[in-house]
């Protein structure tokens, strides 16, 4: 698979997921076929044209930081009901997308 290959599969997954829930890179990395590609996610997710209307913010780290660099990615999931911990981060437990088991 090449890296253009890679790219879509990436906004595929990252379009599937449901308002009100997270992935982290390394989830997602997973579920392309490469579950040592996280940072490589991240890259997909930043070179994502905007015409594509990917929900970028919905994806973060493993341990539910969002982004330093992009304030408003907390502001939109916490518009669509994503659950925070008291320290500010994404309550993982909470909203991540269990894509295996969900109905979401």
């Amino acid at each position: 698979m090449n890296s253009q290959q890679f790219r879509l599969v990436v906004y595929d997954i990252v379009s599937a997921i449901p308002r009100g829930r997270v992935l982290s890179y390394s989830d997602v990395a997973r579920l392309a076929g490469f579950p040592n590609h996280s940072r490589q996610v991240g890259r997909a997710l930043h070179l994502a044209p905007k015409a594509l209307d990917i929900p970028c913010h919905r994806v973060v780290n493993a341990y539910g930081h969002t982004a330093s660099r992009w304030p408003e990615q907390t502001q939109l999931l916490a518009a669509e009901g994503v659950a925070f911990t008291r320290a500010g981060h994404v309550d993982m437990k909470r909203s991540r997308w269990d894509i295996l088991t969900s109905a979401d």
